[in-house]
């Protein structure tokens, strides 16, 4: 018998040996195809090859393509655990020919491993193909001998493809594997085809033909195979077993889940025990591949997987949690062919733990509550909608949980009813929203919002992806097109562009389409914090509601983004450290070039703190270590030791960033964690390098950061060293000895600018300077007065040369006018004995008045003002005489 990880291995091998690209499986968040809520085929990854949006270096390829199936129109959800063959999450084995090879070597191929690689009993298989291939129908003949009653042809869309309405398309022939006459079944195409004797196995797929609005229009210039074959189904096949759920990898988990609960996998707590099994990998995969639960989109989904998983051990008993303690044997079977399960292993541990311990806490109440509704109910009769309503609404219950637990008792759920109540609701809230105050303009917006719900992010795990156009809005308004040269909000069901908010600016970026569309997205909005409204301007083409696009965030820009959000965090850890606890974010701003952080701190930083605070941030940032997401319940989170960031609001679930050494150590504790919804580098290193440019107040108590990382940081650098270079070569000097050249420099200036000080105090004291009418020394109403006009004096020199003539007259009143540049200083001085009589600050005012100023101010011995028209210097003076002469 062949494990399921040799069959897999064995796969490979064989397509690699004969000249395809082995390719890893792809995540299950299709990128390429906003149609799809997971991939669900293998061919998905490869869909823009096949339709010739994309090229590929060698021709043919083969993968083992993870696949979930539990939304949209691929949703088996209900059925898992209850049949042999259905799963949330299961492997899809392909080969691909992109051009390449087409039906006969594909059909080979097949044959050939299945036959001669696997030993497969060839009586035991059997083959199908479009009712008018023949070409298809001659080829299994001659290749793999099969008799013409072993080639069946189905007549029916089962046996042909199609990508869409438009695109590639073409007939299939299907491998049926015949488990024996002792299972009831017939043949496909008969009337006993749903029974479970003759099984697929393999599904090849002939691309031959171009499909427009649902018709062939003619051939493909480059005939392509598609192969998928379900790697549970052939591993039970190759396992003789006949329900998937019997092969190695389904036994080992649901023994797991045996041991944990102490209950065995028979009777009616057999299905419990496989909804487990395949649940644990679904959600592990959609963990690991990066979607984390949630209330609307994919994260939806994820939850109901989980709570589904999470009710069977409800059922089965469980005490306590039981997926997360699940998760090491999975890794166990699968870790070593997806590595990414060992890598994530801690997230999906502790994701489940907390999931299934909120989720016990609802279920335990909203089955007392059930019980109670259902009290007088039997089989055959309705739980009233508006009572599944209340238990959702106000009680956390979701639907599908009461629509599973009352099934098994036979009582249905009106879903009429209770879709009734959810819109009564809807209107409720849209009309206390509309009395709320908000912008008129915002109603638009909620209406996008309530018509199509959340644009979902996906900007976590790529930069690139395809969205459904879902609105557009212009000059305020939805329209259902815009064409070149018109600038238009664009909102897509899903989107890499991160919308503006948390401090952190939105994405630029190009959009593209068929028909050359090409659309400049400068910047992204989110408005209600629900929707990404990316604004743009069409360059060319004409964009449509119902378009598939083409995003692509502009990298670069979104590379330095990261790099600044994540210096925010280590720096607000920085200056904790440095600062104290006081310390907490204010504000801040997180764009492609700077960053600038806002925080709590009485005082300004000393440089001695700015130095200590950058190198720290350096330091972290050199030791590279990976920064990493956890989603926590708000309460978990501050307990881990995070800090929430200023300005945002919290629901019940919060992403929260861990950086830095002793990254989520023993203590729970990381250099830096922080709620935090922005995007982030991979690990600290990505920074580059952090350089704090300014600090300085904003208001009082608050202090601001402005900084540079990166490219922006080293350019900075640069500038700054050009910049000393160059005042080097101007001061003839190396710039290790600039300092001290421009100190000696400064020196010399001081002892000239002292010396020409002296030289123009003794010019104008020689007689260089203009002197009022008068002598120098005049008896004015019975006082001595001095007064003088000095050209090109120094203000400075005032108060001194004042002081000399007090002493020279001994007793009297001095006035000097110093003119400069047209301006004039004027300062009067008036010894002891006389300022009962005259008051310095009275006098001075009169001059300053002459000289067209106001005011002027001192003591009453001294006093100085001063004036803008230099030109009256001597009416100043004369100011001041008649005040004297009474």
């Amino acid at each position: 018998m062949s494990s399921t990880n040799e069959i897999r291995r064995s796969f490979l091998e064989y397509f690699g040996s004969h000249g395809h690209e082995v390719v890893q499986s792809a995540p299950l968040v299709p990128y390429n195809d906003p149609t799809l809520m997971f991939v669900n085929a293998g061919m998905v990854p490869f869909k823009n090859v096949f339709t010739g949006l994309e090229t590929r270096a060698i021709p043919r390829a083969t993968s083992s393509q993870k696949c979930v199936r539990a939304g949209g129109k691929h949703n088996d959800l209900d059925n898992v655990g209850y049949t042999a063959r259905h799963h949330t999450f299961f492997e899809m084995l392909g080969n691909f020919s992109f051009g390449d090879y087409f039906k006969e070597q594909a059909i080979t191929h097949a044959w050939t491993l299945l036959t001669s690689e696997w030993g497969l009993p060839k009586d035991k298989l059997l083959a199908t193909v479009y009712h008018t291939d023949d070409e298809a129908f001659d080829l299994w003949k001659k290749i793999a001998g099969l008799p013409e009653d072993r080639i069946i042809r189905i007549p029916t869309k089962d046996n042909f493809w199609a990508m869409g309405d438009d695109g590639p398309c073409g007939p299939c022939s299907e491998i049926f594997y015949d488990h024996g006459d002792h299972i009831w079944g017939g043949p496909p195409g008969s009337p006993e085809e749903d029974g479970d004797r003759f099984i697929e196995i393999w599904n090849l797929v002939f691309m031959q033909f171009e499909q427009a609005a649902g018709e062939i229009v003619g051939d493909l210039p480059k005939p392509s195979i598609d192969t998928g074959m379900g790697l549970e189904r052939i591993a039970a096949v190759l396992q003789g077993q006949h329900d998937n759920y019997d092969i190695d990898t389904f036994r080992a988990l649901i023994a797991a889940s045996v041991s944990l609960t102490g209950v065995p996998a028979e009777g009616e707590n057999r299905a419990s025990h496989r909804v487990i099994a395949d649940h644990l990998r679904s959600t592990s995969f959609l963990l690991a591949d990066g979607v984390l639960p949630s209330n609307e989109g994919r994260g939806y989904v994820l939850r109901r997987i989980m709570r589904r998983a999470m009710r069977h051990a409800h059922l089965l008993g469980a005490a306590d949690p039981l997926m997360h303690r699940l998760v090491p044997a999975l890794v166990t079977e699968m870790g070593d062919a997806f590595p990414e399960l060992r890598r994530g292993q801690p997230l999906i541990e502790e994701v489940l733990e907390r999931e299934e311990t909120r989720f016990r806490q609802t279920l335990d109440k909203g089955l007392r509550l059930l019980d109670e509704a259902t009290v007088g109910l039997g089989e055959g009769d309705s739980l009233p909608g508006d009572t599944a309503f209340r238990l959702y609404d106000t009680f956390g219950f979701p639907y599908d949980l009461t629509e599973d637990a009352l099934r098994a008792r036979g009582i249905a759920v009106d879903r009429e009813g209770f879709d009734a109540a959810m819109a009564k609701q809807k209107a409720a809230a849209r009309a206390a929203w509309k009395g709320s105050g908000d912008a008129a303009s915002n109603e638009i917006w909620f209406d996008i919002a309530e018509r199509n719900g959340a644009t979902e992010f996906t900007g976590y795990a790529s930069t690139s992806g395809e969205g459904r156009v879902v609105a557009l809005v212009r000059d305020g308004a939805e329209v259902s097109s815009a064409t070149a040269g018109e600038a238009v909000s664009i909102i897509v069901n899903q989107t890499p562009f991160y919308g503006e908010s948390g401090g952190q600016v939105g994405d630029a970026g190009m959009i593209t389409g068929g028909d050359g569309l090409r659309i400049v997205v400068a910047d992204t909005a989110k408005p209600l914090g629900r929707l990404h409204a990316h604004q743009a301007r069409i360059e060319a083409g004409t964009i449509r509601v119902g378009d598939t696009v083409h995003l692509a965030v502009d990298t670069a820009r979104r590379d330095a983004i990261r790099a600044n959000h994540s210096a925010t965090h280590l720096l607000h850890a920085a200056l904790r450290n440095r600062l104290g606890d006081h310390v907490t974010q204010k504000g801040s701003m997180v764009a492609p070039d700077r960053l600038r952080f806002d925080f709590s701190h009485p005082k300004a930083l000393s440089d001695e703190d700015i130095a200590v605070i950058e190198a720290e941030v350096n330091a972290e940032i050199r030791h590279n270590d990976p920064v990493t997401t956890r989603l926590m319940s708000p309460d978990d989170a501050v307990a881990a030791g995070a800090m929430a960031l200023f300005g945002e609001k919290y629901g019940e679930e919060v992403r929260v960033l861990a950086m830095g050494r002793a990254n989520w150590n023993a203590s729970g504790h990381a250099y830096s964690v922080e709620l935090c919804g922005g995007t982030h580098v991979n690990a600290t290193g990505d920074i580059g390098v952090f350089r704090i440019v300014s600090e300085s107040a904003v208001s009082s108590g608050v202090r601001r950061i402005e900084a540079l990382t990166g490219e922006g940081a080293r350019q900075w650098l640069v500038h700054r060293e050009d910049a000393l270079k160059g005042a080097a070569s101007l001061l003839r000097t190396t710039p290790e000895d600039v300092e001290a050249r421009v100190a000696a420099l400064l020196d010399e200036r001081k002892k000239l600018e002292r010396e020409l000080a002296e030289a123009k105090k003794a010019l104008a004291l020689g007689g260089g300077g203009a002197v009022a009418a008068g002598p120098v020394d005049e008896e004015v109403g019975g006082v001595k007065f001095s007064g003088q006009v000095l050209e090109g004096l120094d203000p400075k020199e005032l108060r001194g040369l004042l002081d000399q003539a007090k002493q020279r007259m001994g007793s009297g009143v001095a006035a000097i006018c110093a003119v400069n540049e047209g301006k004039a200083s004027f300062a009067v001085a008036v010894t002891d004995d006389l300022i009962g009589r005259f008051s310095a600050v009275d006098l001075v005012r009169l001059g300053v008045e002459a000289l067209g100023g106001k005011g002027g101010g001192g003591r009453p011995d001294m006093a100085q003002g001063g004036g803008p028209d230099g030109g009256k210097g001597a009416e100043a003076i004369a100011a001041v005489r008649a005040a004297l002469a009474g």
